[in-house]
């Protein structure tokens, strides 16, 4: 497929006098262009749900997800696997990402990196890909040779495949079980895909690791019950999550955090059926990682205080 006939790659006829708006003006145009893009992701949420349902199944057996993708579709991968960790409480290998040029891509720009295809392939075999895992090439064009090496590579393992792109019957989708074409069109600035096209790729993303993450038990209500208490902040956070959840005071939930080792998870646990850390990790542990299903079990198996 030709560059030149990629949506991606073609002229927005709304912004043809783009040097010659005003501030405001430009502004404008981007809004308006900002605006499909929810739009755009609309439209594909059967394809994302399949995906979610695959690395669900991957995840509840100990398995990995992995980005791949080159410059902006790195770097958004990156985002994304970095804040795994702090929202949810996720070891750093369950979410991952490859990236064309390695991780000095993500601050300095190594663009002729991603037209090594082969570099993709031995990033992953460097993973140890297994056919546990789940891999996510994404490329705005729907035709960058890393994350197309990448797929081919995890196919090959037998890994589940993802191909997320911005342009229909992508050549990427070809090399993938599941496809996620999202199209919004051409850019406000001609092949600038950080725009509409990186915008729709973080909302895709966002899903994808949220919505996996809450079927994994790691949200109650739309609370972070795993969310990591390593600052501040967080810590009142969580404080004010186990509040909520049990209706305690804040004197009491600062208690109980401690108590709990600053884990919101055992802390909510040690309230609701009045148990011991100790007995509260075990009944999430029973429960595999689901709140309420292990405050069942701890008022089942353990004598009340």
């Amino acid at each position: 497929m030709e560059l030149a006939s990629l949506v991606t790659e073609q002229r927005n006829k709304n912004s043809m006098k783009l040097d010659q708006m005003s501030t405001i003006e430009i502004l404008q145009t981007i809004n308006q262009e900002d605006k499909k893009v929810a739009e755009a992701v609309e439209h594909v949420l059967p394809d994302i749900e399949v995906a979610i349902e695959h690395i669900y199944q991957a995840f509840s057996k100990g398995g990995r997800l992995f980005y791949c993708g080159a410059g902006t579709s790195g770097r958004l991968g990156f985002l994304d696997a970095s804040e795994c960790p702090p929202t949810f409480m996720t070891p750093p290998e369950m979410v991952q990402t490859v990236m064309a040029g390695g991780s000095q891509a993500v601050s300095k720009a190594l663009e002729g990196s991603e037209d090594n295809e082969q570099q993709g392939t031995e990033d992953l075999r460097a993973r140890n890909l297994s056919a546990e895992d789940v891999v996510i090439g994404i490329t705005a064009s729907g035709r960058t040779p890393y994350p197309i090496g990448a797929l081919k590579y995890a196919r090959e393992v037998g890994a589940y495949t993802v191909a997320l792109s911005c342009n229909e019957q992508a050549v990427i989708s070809s090399h993938a079980d599941c496809s996620i074409e999202v199209v919004v069109g051409p850019e406000v600035l001609t092949g600038s895909t950080r725009l509409k096209a990186g915008t729709a790729h973080k909302m895709v993303l966002n899903m994808i690791s949220t919505t996996a993450m809450i079927k994994l038990g790691k949200v109650q209500e739309n609370l972070m019950v795993d969310v990591h208490a390593s600052n501040y902040k967080l810590m009142e956070r969580a404080k004010r999550i186990i509040m909520e959840l049990t209706d305690i005071s804040y004197q009491a939930a600062e208690e109980t955090l401690e108590a709990a080792n600053k884990q919101v998870k055992p802390a909510i646990v040690m309230v609701e059926a009045k148990v011991t850390y100790e007995e509260a990790k075990q009944a999430i542990q029973k429960s595999k990682g689901y709140v309420r299903e292990a405050i069942d079990y701890a008022n089942k198996h353990y004598t009340q205080a």
